[in-house]
């Protein structure tokens, strides 16, 4: 199943590389043009990537300052970040996952360079045994192809076992020596792996044993420790341009800082030269996009963040304002002061309403005597 599917991942990549070589009749420029073309497609996700970065390293400050604060309380801390996050638009796992994407790319390509016959030129295994028993039969040297025990090829269910490299190895002794034996064959690619005078189908590693001071030993190892210095050099980059970390976090990005371009030595000089090609052209256009997405990105965030800057001092200005408005008006509804005069014949007007409301009814007066009558009044009560 793993096989198939991997199978259908390359399709489209060796689509790819055989356009370029095709163009370019040339094994080192199609591989080169074959990983400018894809950083090209995943540009706009990386772009993506890089905004999140950098605004994930804008706000490290306000980070460092919340884990300060709330380092005790790992349930409020969480509750900060993420809102702070919200506020800040960042998505702390926006730059993680695109790093990962040359990875994949890398095993596709490794398949395609590996197996030529089946993945590069997308031919069947049939073909691939076919060749494999004509040259046999023909008395060709099949060390290096296939997988020998005892003095024989070792064959599991009809099928002639290949050694790591055998079908690049297998390919070459076909285009070089057998030809007659694909002249009717549709599809097949005679494949010239020169490049710059190194044979990009042959692995560093192989010319250990033999080692000359020619080009083409010379050249193949410089192949690994370019890769690995284009790789260390893109690492720092990228490290430079994330968040301030401290403690375990930083400890462990500086490792991968030196991980990672060993890890790539160690891939590019036991595998096929043209995988190392691959690797230090990955690493040089993901420097330079790094580079001027960087200084690209960095003019149009302070850009924003001046922006940002000038909306929230004009709206404090127009909260001053409004504030202000309002203190006037308020102070324009309430009433005027009265003078000392007009508290005085106020209060002059206030005693005489009060004597008026005190003051009784002729039914209620005797002569000069106010309330000398009452409820039970009567005229006639102290006759006799």
């Amino acid at each position: 199943m793993f096989s198939t599917l991997g199978y259908y991942i390359c399709i489209p990549f060796a689509w790819l590389v055989r356009i370029f070589y095709t163009l370019t009749h040339s094994y080192g420029l199609a591989i080169i043009f074959f990983t400018l073309a894809v950083k090209l497609v995943l540009l706009p996700l990386q772009i993506r990537s890089k905004k999140s970065m950098m605004r994930m390293n804008r706000v490290s400050g306000k980070m460092q300052e919340l884990q300060k604060k709330y380092a005790n309380n790992q349930t409020k801390l969480n509750e900060e970040m993420a809102r702070l996050y919200e506020e800040e638009g960042v998505n702390p796992m926006g730059g993680c996952f695109w790093s990962f994407l040359p990875l994949p790319i890398l095993i596709a390509l490794y398949s395609i360079i590996r197996q030529p016959i089946t993945r590069f030129m997308m031919l069947s295994g049939d073909l691939v045994q076919s060749l494999v028993d004509q040259l046999t039969a023909a008395g060709a040297d099949m060390s290096t192809i296939v997988f020998m025990r005892n003095g024989e090829a070792v064959v599991n269910n009809g099928v002639t076992q290949l050694t790591g490299f055998g079908q690049i190895n297998l390919a070459k002794l076909v285009t070089d020596q057998y030809p007659n034996l694909v002249a009717n064959v549709d599809g097949w690619i005679d494949i010239n792996y020169q490049f710059l005078g190194l044979d990009l189908a042959a692995a560093p590693s192989s010319r250990l044993a033999g080692f000359t001071f020619s080009w083409q030993t010379v050249g193949l190892l410089l192949i690994p420790i370019l890769a690995g210095l284009s790789q260390f050099l893109i690492s720092r980059i990228t490290l430079k341009q994330q968040p301030v970390q401290e403690g375990a976090a930083a400890s462990s990005a500086k490792s991968m800082m030196y991980t990672m371009p060993l890890f790539s030595v160690f891939i590019a000089f036991s595998m096929p030269a043209a995988l190392g090609v691959y690797w230090i052209a990955q690493s040089v256009f993901s420097g330079a996009q790094e580079y001027f997405m960087g200084k690209f990105f960095l003019k149009r965030m302070e850009e924003e963040e001046a922006a940002h800057a000038a909306a929230v001092e004009a709206d404090r200005k127009r909260r001053i304002e409004e504030g202000r408005a309002e203190q006037e008006r308020r102070r324009n509804e309430q009433p005027k002061k009265k003078s000392l005069k007009e508290k005085q014949r106020a209060a002059q007007e206030a005693r005489a309403a009060k004597a008026g409301r005190n003051s009784t009814n002729e039914a209620g007066r005797i002569g000069d005597r106010p309330y000398a009558r009452g409820r039970s009044y009567r005229a006639d009560r102290y006759e006799t």
